[in-house]
């Protein structure tokens, strides 16, 4: 297993940009697009109660936003955990974790608190070492996220950089950010990601390559 040592704190301006539009009350509000609401229906019966069909799964997991600029590796661990019926706090997370205003170190950090939380050592971390994923990156990725969904799990991401959603907005963290992976859906070829920044929507979709070449230089837990 290669370690993957990127702190991962959103910067200032992360915090405030995402989506092409500023952050502020009215992006807070804004609701998911019908789109979205209806991709949602079609990949899992109960929708995000958690559920099953022919083409995903959605987990049962609990959002809750990051409260400052560093904590979204406490955040979108945390999010994972509820999946599992674990409900900490994020500052107890962030404890395990080592995080600090710099941020978390990577996600060899966020699969051993994941494995000492639940107890079932069943989280293993992933690499992404060149700036772009492969092929075989990308499929690797796939059969992860739906072995560790389809076990009841969810994955969380260190990502860095800019992408777009299914809905063409934009999701952009210069300096790196965690993200969690709550479903799959199109039978693994898209992903839900809980956004525990919060920049105008918690939740959304992106296809999994898109995912793959977020993570980048970086990993993920599963």
């Amino acid at each position: 297993m290669t370690t993957v040592l990127h702190r991962s704190a959103l910067s200032v301006a992360g915090l405030l940009v995402a989506g092409g539009v500023v952050a502020g009350p009215a992006a807070a509000a804004q609701a998911a697009p019908a789109s979205d609401t209806a991709r949602s229906a079609a990949y899992a019966a109960s929708s995000d109660r958690g559920g099953w069909s022919s083409e995903g799964r959605l987990l049962n997991t609990r959002y809750e936003r990051q409260p400052n600029f560093y904590y979204c590796g406490p955040a979108a661990t945390r999010i994972a955990l509820t999946a599992q019926g674990r409900e900490l706090s994020q500052d107890e997370v962030a404890s395990r974790l080592g995080t600090t205003v710099a941020g978390t170190d990577s996600a060899e950090d966020t699969t051993r608190v994941l494995n000492e939380l639940t107890g079932d050592d069943k989280y293993r971390t992933t690499a992404i070492e060149a700036a772009k994923a492969s092929q075989a990156q990308i499929d690797q990725l796939r059969d992860d996220v739906r072995a560790t969904v389809d076990d009841g799990r969810a994955v969380v991401a260190n990502i860095i950089g800019t992408v777009s959603d299914v809905d063409g907005r934009t999701h952009s963290y210069p300096g790196g950010h965690y993200v969690t992976v709550v479903g799959y859906g199109e039978g693994g070829d898209a992903v839900k990601i809980a956004d525990p920044a919060f920049l105008g929507a918690e939740h959304y979709w992106v296809s999994t390559e898109t995912l793959a070449h977020w993570i980048a230089t970086r990993g993920y837990s599963h």
